[in-house]
């Protein structure tokens, strides 16, 4: 299975063509199952222009799966040692949201497809986690 990161989920509703969202429309007409985290969700739902825009993204994604990490403490350790681990090798990413989504990729044992360079340098240091590269 695929974890679609926010990157590529957002290009390409907005329609946007390349590379990336290719991979994610050969994903979808081959029928390759592909899911996203609570955090993508969250992310593309926030993003609404207006109402409209937010129940219509809303019904799109009640049609996905949605892959959640355990809510408990255990969890948010691992993310910080993550993040810990990859500054000390000399890698600092950005977004915290995307610690929780590279987790949520190793924990499940998903590929993700994104468009987001900190995913690019986080697993040449982290090899459990698992880029999909273009189909």
């Amino acid at each position: 299975m695929v974890l679609v990161d926010t990157s590529v989920m957002i290009n390409y509703l907005k329609g946007v063509l390349n590379d990336k969202t290719d991979t994610l429309q050969k994903i979808i007409d081959q029928r390759i199952p592909y899911s996203i985290s609570p955090y993508t969700y969250q992310e593309v739902l926030q993003g609404a222009r207006n109402e409209a825009e937010f129940a219509q993204l809303k019904a799109y994604f009640s049609t996905l799966r949605i892959i959640f990490l355990p809510d408990d403490i255990k969890t948010y350790e691992r993310a910080a040692r993550l993040f810990f681990d990859l500054r000390r090798n000399g890698v600092t990413i950005r977004s915290t949201i995307d610690i929780l989504i590279a987790l949520t990729a190793i924990e499940n044992e998903l590929s993700l497809l994104h468009d987001d360079r900190d995913f690019d340098l986080f697993s040449e240091k982290i090899a459990a986690l698992k880029v999909l590269r273009i189909l």
